[in-house]
């Protein structure tokens, strides 16, 4: 089982979004993801319901054989009766929404033997996850919007791919909020080869990227630049 600790020590680091892989040769490209150093490979579940797609579940992480710790973010609406099921296929670290629940603490407080972690959208106010710190153990700045536009009662968003400008602050907000608590934080979305310096300066802790990595080209090559800039002290 990871411990906090252990996790720690890898960091600053990179989680690699494995659905832009080549899920045909999954097994070839995660055996590069391991040469490269990478020690996080992320999972983006999604329902059709909390975002407008529809990608893979508990069996696909449970079938993934790897000794990379499983990263898995959970963009799923009422997680409450399925957060087990996620833990049970072997999950590391699962992710849940704090706008994917009227009430996330009895998610969070239902997860066992994983590093908890709580995410939030750009619109959303940073103020939402100061209740629930003390039940984490990652917080998760989205710097991209995942959320269709009728849902924007509760995630103040609309879709979009592009880093967001104001995550430099937000993440700068929840770094404060943090405070001394032994809580790391990670920022997901719109992370590319020609920004992941600039990011890196913005303090996270793991910073999570996929396309940029899975480019069709050189992945092991790409995620080897990526946690030589991530680790070299930008």
């Amino acid at each position: 089982m990871v411990t906090l600790d252990s996790l720690k020590a890898a960091c600053p680091t990179i989680s690699v979004g494995i659905l832009t892989a080549d899920l045909l040769n999954l097994g070839s490209e995660i055996s590069l993801l391991e040469e490269a150093g990478v020690r996080l490979v992320h999972f983006d579940v999604m329902d059709g319901c909390f975002v407008p797609m529809m990608t893979i579940g508990p069996p696909f992480i449970k079938a993934v054989k790897t000794p990379l710790l499983k990263d898995v973010h959970l963009l799923i609406q009422d997680p409450l009766d399925k957060v087990e099921t996620y833990v049970a296929a072997g999950a590391d670290i699962v992710t849940v929404h704090v706008e994917s629940a009227d009430d996330v603490l009895p998610v969070l407080r239902k997860l066992k033997g994983v590093i908890r972690g709580i995410a939030l959208n750009p619109g959303t106010p940073m103020e939402a996850i100061e209740p629930l710190l003390d039940e984490v153990e990652i917080v998760v700045v989205l710097a991209v919007v995942p959320v269709p536009q009728e849902r924007a009662s509760r995630s103040v968003g609309r879709v979009s791919s592009k880093f967001e400008d104001s995550t430099p602050g937000r993440l700068a907000q929840a770094r404060k909020m943090i405070g001394r608590r032994d809580i790391l934080l990670c920022v997901d979305g719109g992370i590319k080869r020609d920004n992941i310096a600039e990011v890196a300066q913005l303090g996270a802790d793991i910073i999570v990227t996929g396309s940029a990595v899975f480019d069709g080209k050189d992945p092991r090559g790409n995620a080897q630049y990526m946690l030589g800039v991530v680790g070299s002290g930008f």
